[in-house]
This record gives structure tokens, sequence and C-alpha cells, in this order.
């Protein structure tokens, strides 16, 4: 693994304050999210990577306002940060690294602005005052507001000028995939904390109530109810295969590895079946240390 220093370089980052912001990037993803950082950092290819590492501390930073606090404070938080981000894009100016290593970011590899402000007022209107879904219509509403623009803020920096319709398109595609399977992996965690992620009418379709599922009940209704729901995320992970293809070559090792994780958590949610109304279902530790191998080598 190149160093973080040569990382830097290679991507012509040269100024002492800029590879100071992008090291404080980096290091806010690897305290949050090590495996993504250690993805980014092993398979993507140098000059990406610091970008990338930007714009994933974006997407957390976004990401922890939107989900941290009352709805009051969500909504000022977001308030704040929306103004923050504003003046960072126009002027490169922050007090915080993390946005102007962002702001540089996007700069620099053109991203469209019009990216980052529908993500910002998406994780307003859709995230931070979430209250579940009535139909599969206001799951694939909340995509759009809220999900999608939230990973092209992030991936879409491997692109120069930023993605072209049909890379957008595979995005949302993936996206689809990716929160289904997150969603379900986190069942049991998100009905403790009084979020209901699968559409309420799918719930009426199998005679299913909320109750049952926050009691984590075992019965024929609900075991249909959540292979329904793996087969809906199944069909989404195929779908979004070409997510691969359609990345910089610089980036196709980490896009076949997220979605070969993914292929392995909803696995695992399909095998845990009602237990995973009980235990969100995690990764392991080993399956990720040999996705992440196998990638490695498929890159070399």
């Amino acid at each position: 693994m190149p160093s973080w220093r040569s990382t830097l370089t290679a991507a012509e980052i040269t100024e002492a304050p800029l590879r100071a912001d992008y090291t404080a990037a980096a290091r806010r993803v690897l305290r949050r999210e090590q495996a993504p950082y250690l993805a980014l950092r092993l398979l993507a290819a140098p000059p990406l990577v610091p970008y990338l590492a930007a714009g994933l501390a974006f997407m957390n930073l976004v990401d922890d306002v939107a989900e941290s606090g009352t709805p009051q404070e969500r909504e000022r938080g977001l308030k704040e940060l929306t103004d923050r981000v504003g003046e960072a894009l126009e002027s490169g100016r922050s007090a915080d690294p993390v946005l102007r290593a962002y702001a540089h970011a996007v700069a620099v590899r053109e991203l469209p602005v019009r990216w980052v402000t529908d993500f910002l007022a998406g994780a307003a209107s859709a995230e931070a005052g979430f209250a579940g879904f009535d139909t599969e219509r206001d799951f694939q509403a909340y995509l759009d507001a809220y999900a999608w623009p939230g990973v092209v803020v992030f991936t879409g920096l491997q692109y120069r000028g930023g993605p072209d319709e049909a890379a957008a398109a595979g995005w949302r595609r993936f996206v689809d995939a990716a929160q289904r399977a997150d969603f379900l992996a986190d069942l049991a965690g998100d009905l403790a904390a009084g979020r209901l992620c699968i559409p309420r009418d799918r719930l009426a379709e199998h005679g299913v109530t909320r109750a049952e599922l926050e009691q984590g009940r075992d019965g024929a209704a609900v075991r249909a109810l959540l292979a329904d729901q793996c087969a809906r995320a199944r069909a989404a992970l195929d779908a979004a295969a070409d997510v691969v293809d359609l990345a910089d070559p610089g980036l196709r090792a980490v896009g076949r590895m997220m979605t070969e994780l993914m292929a392995h958590q909803l696995a695992a949610v399909e095998r845990a079946g009602v237990r995973a109304l009980r235990r969100d279902v995690g990764y392991g530790v080993l399956a990720p240390l040999r996705i992440l191998a196998r990638a490695r080598r498929g890159r070399g």
C-alpha cells in the first residue's frame, strides 16, 4: 500500500495546508468506518484516493448531523451545516478541514454542485424527519431525495466533471440495492429505535403488524414478508451489477468489493430469517477479509 504522503502527491495535492486538510478528512473516515477506508487505500488508484476519502468524510458528516439529536436539533444542525458548506464551496474557506478538503475536491474534480445541494436538502427533508414509508413509491422518493445524491457526492468524484447519465443511473440502481440490504440488516436496531423501514403497505399485504415485527414474533406471515423483502433486495442487487463496469478503472476493485459485501450480508439476512428481527446482521470478521483479498488479487 502506498504511503499517505505519496498518495497525496499522486493526486497532485502538494500544498501543505491542503495536504493537512485531506489528512484530517481521511482520519475522520478511519475513525468512523475502517472497512471503507481500508478498501480505498488498498484497492483504489492512488490519484483518486484523497478525493474519495474527502467525499466519504463529507457524506458521513452530513449523515451524522441528520441522524443525531431531536428533530429540532437535526433541523438546526442541517441548516447551519448547509450554510457552512455553501460558504466552503463558494470561497474554499471554512473552519472545518473536512469541508475545506471536500470543497477543493469538488472544484478539482468538477463535480456538479447540484449533487451536494440535493444531498443537503434531502438530509433535511427525507432523513432528519424520517417517518417510514407508506408505499414503495415513498421508498423510491427517499432514494431520489437523499440516498442517491448521498452516494454521488462521494462516488461521483471518481469522474472528472461528475458522472454522466449512464453512470449516474448505475449508481441509482446501486443505492436501491444497498439501501434495501442495509434496512434488512439493521431491522432489529431500527425497530428498537422506532424506525420501520419496510413500506407499511407490504406489511398489510402479508397480514403482518408492526407490533409483530417489534416483538420479533415468528410465524408464516412474518417469514413470508421477510422473504419477499429479501427477494426484492436480491433483484435490486442483480440489477446493479453493472456499476463495476461503469466505475472508473481505478475504482472498479472497490466497486466489486462493495457489491460482494452486499451480497454476503444479504445472504446472511436470508439465513437469519426472523432472527433478523431480534439482532442486527453484520458482515462478520472473516468474510470481509476474504472479499478484500479477492478484490486485491483481481486488481493485481
